[in-house]
C-alpha cells in the first residue's frame, strides 16, 4: 500500500510493503507518527523540520518526503489521471487507462522547469492511492511509474 500525507510544506510518502516497523519515526516525532491513530501519519502535528528529520531516520526507505513548492496534486477521475497544479496552471500529469485487469499507468510527465522536485512521485502515488481505494490493480507501463513502484514487487 502506498500513501501520501501532506501539510502546507511537504508531502510524506509511506510504502507499507517496505516498512519493517523500526519505530524510529515514532521516536523522532511522536505527534506526527502515532500507530494508534488513523491515519497514523499526520504531518499537521509537528513542524516541517521535525518531520523531515524523523523521515530521514527511516532505515527501510518506507518513508520519504519532498517539499511541495506550493504545487497541488489532484485526482481527476473524469480524465483518468492525476494532475499537478501551480495556481491554475497544469505543470504535470500521470495518465492511466482502465483495462480488464486494472489501471494501466502509461504516462507520467512534469514540465521540464519543475523536474527534480518530487512532483512526478506525488502524481504516481495519487493514482495508486485512488486505485487501492477502488480495489483496482495498478499496472505501471510508464517507465517512471514502473521505477517508483518496482520496490513494491
Amino acid at each position: 500500500m502506498h500513501r501520501t500525507y501532506e501539510n502546507e510544506d511537504i508531502a510524506v510518502f509511506w510504502d507499507s510493503e517496505k516498512c519493517f516497523h523500526a519505530k524510529r519515526c515514532v521516536g523522532s516525532s511522536p505527534k506526527t507518527f502515532d500507530p494508534g491513530r488513523r491515519p497514523w501519519i499526520d504531518p499537521g502535528q509537528a513542524d516541517t523540520a521535525e518531520i523531515w528529520q524523523a523521515v530521514s531516520k527511516c532505515p527501510s526507505g518506507a518513508l520519504t518526503c519532498v517539499y511541495k513548492h506550493e504545487i497541488k496534486v489532484e485526482f481527476d477521475s473524469d480524465g483518468n489521471r492525476s494532475v499537478a497544479l501551480l495556481g491554475e496552471d497544469m505543470i504535470g500529469e500521470c495518465d492511466y487507462q482502465e483495462k480488464e485487469d486494472g489501471w494501466e499507468i502509461y504516462h507520467t510527465g512534469v514540465d521540464p522547469e519543475y523536474e527534480g522536485r518530487g512532483i512526478a512521485k506525488r502524481l504516481v502515488f495519487r493514482v495508486v492511492e485512488e486505485a487501492e481505494r477502488q480495489k483496482k490493480k495498478v499496472i505501471p507501463v510508464c517507465s517512471y511509474a514502473a521505477k517508483i513502484l518496482k520496490a513494491k514487487e
